[in-house]
């Protein structure tokens, strides 16, 4: 009998849920009770985790297709221009290409790069109120890194000179010889200096060109404004 009992006692124990177990019974009856509403937005985050991904992948081919584009218009001015050494024709070569580019993926890295290396194609086929706007447009793109905006508020001030807009070449000079990056800063200063001596504001040029001729780098500009200020 003794062992009977002991047997009932184990039988009781066995029986017993412990805590984990009653944990588990519990999620389980919770969740069939609300099973309507968790399928519901179980539906929902696959629907989210669907719409994200076909996001991504539309991203991904838009970079692929607006590189393949580029890459082909490059392509296309360069045989264009190992012709004849003629920047006006490859630039007519290539224009049509650059504006799908611009106008279906405008928002892609190959896009954004375009713009900038399609302005040099302008600016050397001397289309220059084109590649000022597209220097402008990159310009509005390039955010925190100071070297790239550098590069391009110098080509714009050079734009602004070879249009005869001295004023404003001069305003996007001092933008780069106030910059935190040293990025083409004596070349913007020497840029100054001429704009000065232009405008006859000679202490304001030499000024330039003292800074120029104490600059620790290796200008090339140097030794001319050295010159200029002795």
């Amino acid at each position: 009998m003794a062992n009977q009992g002991v047997s009932n006692e184990r039988k009781r124990e066995l029986a017993k849920m412990d805590p984990f177990q009653e944990g588990l019974a519990k999620s389980i009856k919770w969740a069939t009770a609300r099973k309507k509403q968790l399928m519901i937005s179980a539906g929902a985050l696959a629907g989210v985790v669907i719409v994200f991904s076909a996001i991504m992948f539309s991203f991904k081919q838009s970079e692929i297709k607006a590189s393949e584009l580029a890459a082909k218009a490059y392509g296309k001015y360069e045989e264009q221009y190992s012709q004849d050494r003629d920047a006006r024709k490859g630039y007519d070569a290539v224009k049509d290409d650059f504006e799908t580019l611009f106008d279906e993926y405008p928002n892609t890295s190959a896009g954004r790069m375009a713009l900038i290396n399609f302005g040099k194609i302008c600016f050397e086929a001397k289309a220059y109120d084109q590649a000022f706007d597209l220097y402008s447009k990159a310009l509005s793109t390039v955010g925190d890194k100071a070297g790239v905006k550098n590069f391009l508020l110098f080509a714009l001030g050079t734009v602004c000179e070879l249009k005869n807009d001295l004023e404003q070449g001069k305003s996007y000079y001092l933008r780069v010889e106030n910059g935190t990056s040293n990025l083409l800063k004596d070349d913007a200063r020497f840029a100054l200096a001429l704009i000065y001596e232009k405008l006859n504001d000679t202490d304001a040029g030499r000024q330039m060109y003292e800074k120029v001729a104490e600059s620790s780098g290796d200008s090339i500009y140097k030794d001319i404004a050295q010159a200029r200020i002795k």
